[in-house]
């Protein structure tokens, strides 16, 4: 390939460190396809004559019918994906697939097939979380008015229901699903025939490789189009939000799903038992999505280091590229499809939820709520009177709404018969009925929303 300008071949160390088959072979596909619109291209322009052209891509044709029936070979020797390619292309057409390397370098080779991949995993991202928000919209429509304790510092706050509690992912995915959206809509440029870094002296059609490759349009500067890895950092920079979110979901999972809580029985087919304790069933799944949320926000962080500080054009810092990229994106299909079958196959416990929320002390801003409301008094004053009733059904260990009104009297004079209508949890959630809120008639609202914006109903 290069051999013309040195004495020597590479030492068994640069062989080793300078390969890069064993993972960019992941782009076969890719690399085949550029070359195919390449030889195209090449063709209707006149600079490769119309046979070569055709036995080109015969020739690229078979070898993609080879590597999808036994893989593809990993010859060291011959570095990456497109040197392999073109050998083999060697062996099936003889000399005239070395016209296939006209008016293109591996810079920009590369590049067009890294963004071919990469569009391919924005959209697999895409389809992985719309699984996900299909099934918690459909929780969360069973569970409208299932209550369940609200928590902050994870100690209880306010009665709120469980398909509320739900829809906040999907408000969380949503935005995950714009950022891939996004990315693929800045991506959606074509480097090829940028050559190594300066363009090339041939009459080549840019605009027909970009059609041809289901690109928007050709990069606008070939040393950016060579060198630019924004595209694989922002999908690893949304895989990474993607992946907090899905750590977050997991967390509350594995806490729901533990004795103390019980508010979820996972499924047999995403949890695991113990080899010595026979009573386990350990969410396995959701500890390994929530794990697995630190690698790929490891793999985010590695690409940008190698990134940080590469002067323009193409430096070999960049084959480390892919890897971080790969890993990421099968984690994050893996933990996208681990979540929707948690989702959508959990037993939630409704009663134990309700439980929870009853003997939380959940609707002590209620009462204050009330006492601003009814009683006209200031909501600081209100509040250390609410505190005194917490305390004082702390000390009995009973629910607010099972003090007398002897005892409320006792706290406050001003206190009547009226407000245990206010200390129900289902008042609690009843009364939260603001834009957003987790009243089960907004939540019904939202879910409305949801499968519109899904074509849940379509």
């Amino acid at each position: 390939m290069w051999g013309g300008r040195f004495a020597e071949g590479p030492s068994a160390i640069m062989r080793e460190i300078n390969a890069s088959i064993p993972f960019d072979k992941a782009l076969w596909r890719q690399d085949i396809a550029g070359s195919r619109a390449h030889v195209a291209m090449l063709a209707a322009q006149d600079i490769v004559g119309a046979e070569d052209a055709r036995a080109i891509d015969e020739g690229l044709q078979t070898i993609a019918a080879e590597y999808e029936r036994d893989g593809v070979p990993e010859d060291w020797d011959l570095e990456d994906i497109h040197m392999t390619v073109e050998s083999r292309l060697a062996e099936l057409v003889g000399p005239v697939a070395g016209r296939l390397h006209t008016a293109r370098s591996r810079n920009d080779q590369v590049a067009t097939d890294f963004r071919l991949w990469m569009r391919e995993a924005m959209l697999r991202a895409e389809a992985g979380i719309e699984a996900l928000q299909r099934a918690l919209v459909g929780r969360a429509q069973e569970h409208a008015e299932t209550i369940m304790p609200g928590f902050t510092h994870l100690q209880t706050a306010q009665p709120v229901t469980l398909g509320h509690h739900l829809l906040a992912y999907y408000e969380m995915t949503r935005r995950d699903r714009s950022r891939f959206a996004d990315a693929r809509a800045r991506m959606d440029e074509c480097p090829l025939g940028s050559a190594a870094l300066a363009g090339t002296g041939f009459p080549i059609d840019r605009e027909a490789t970009a059609r041809a490759l289901d690109f928007a349009r050709p990069t606008r500067n070939s040393l950016d189009a060579v060198s630019d890895r924004d595209f694989a950092m922002d999908y690893l920079a949304a895989a990474s939000q993607c992946a907090i979110h899905l750590s977050r979901l997991a967390e509350e999972l594995i806490i729901w799903a533990s004795q103390p809580f019980g508010f979820v029985r996972m499924p047999d087919t995403l949890s695991t038992g113990s080899s010595i304790m026979p009573q386990k069933k350990n969410p396995d799944a959701a500890e390994l999505v929530r794990g697995h949320a630190g690698r790929i926000i490891g793999c985010a962080t590695a690409l940008m280091v190698t990134m940080k500080g590469l002067p323009l054009a193409y430096s070999k810092d960049m084959q480390d590229d892919k890897p971080p990229v790969f890993e990421a994106a099968g984690l994050l299909d893996l933990c996208l499809a681990a979540a929707a079958g948690m989702i959508a196959d959990s037993r939630f416990e409704v009663a134990r939820m309700r439980q929870a929320a009853e003997l939380g002390y959940a609707t002590a801003t209620d009462l204050a709520d009330w006492l601003v409301r009814e009683a006209d008094i200031p909501f600081r004053e209100a509040h250390h009177i609410t505190g005194t009733a917490v305390r004082l059904a702390e000390s009995r260990g009973v629910a607010l709404d099972a003090l007398s009104l002897d005892e409320f009297k006792g706290i406050d004079s001003r206190i009547d018969e009226r407000v245990f209508a206010a200390l129900s949890v289902d008042a609690s959630v009843a009364a939260r009925a603001s834009y957003g809120g987790t009243a089960p008639d907004q939540v019904r609202q939202r879910v409305a929303e949801a499968r519109s914006e899904l074509g849940m109903d379509e």
